[in-house]
């Protein structure tokens, strides 16, 4: 048992359509390009949702190294700039290049800690 739909409206309007078929198709004169699409959308104001260029991306720094700790620190700007490029000029991960500054720290001040009222 269904219920009964409401009537729309459309009453007649709807009679009599058995008979209907749609004509012949028009033969477009000329097809529209992407060239036409874009001078269009321009002079309608319409903005584009594409992003903008952007400055170049960094190369991805993904690779398998056995290294699964994650080590989140804040730091200014510019060091993190600075700790990019030495990773960069030596061909080295961030996770490679951070060991080479622990090494180059333990070799400096040791493992104990010196003057820092601990």
């Amino acid at each position: 048992m269904t219920a009964e739909r409401a009537d729309l409206g459309f009453g007649a309007a709807l009679d009599g359509l058995e008979d209907f078929t749609p004509g012949p198709a028009k033969p477009s004169e000329r097809r529209t390009t992407r060239a036409d699409a874009h001078r269009s959308a321009e002079e309608s104001g319409f903005t584009s949702r594409e992003p903008k260029p952007q400055e170049p991306a960094r190369r991805p720094r993904r690779r398998r190294t056995g290294r699964n700790v994650q080590f989140n620190i804040k730091s200014r700007q510019d060091t993190i700039e600075q700790f990019c490029r030495v990773a960069d000029a030596n061909g080295w991960g961030l996770g490679e290049t951070l060991e080479h500054a622990v090494d180059l720290l333990l070799r400096e001040y040791g493992t104990e800690s010196k003057g820092r009222g601990e």
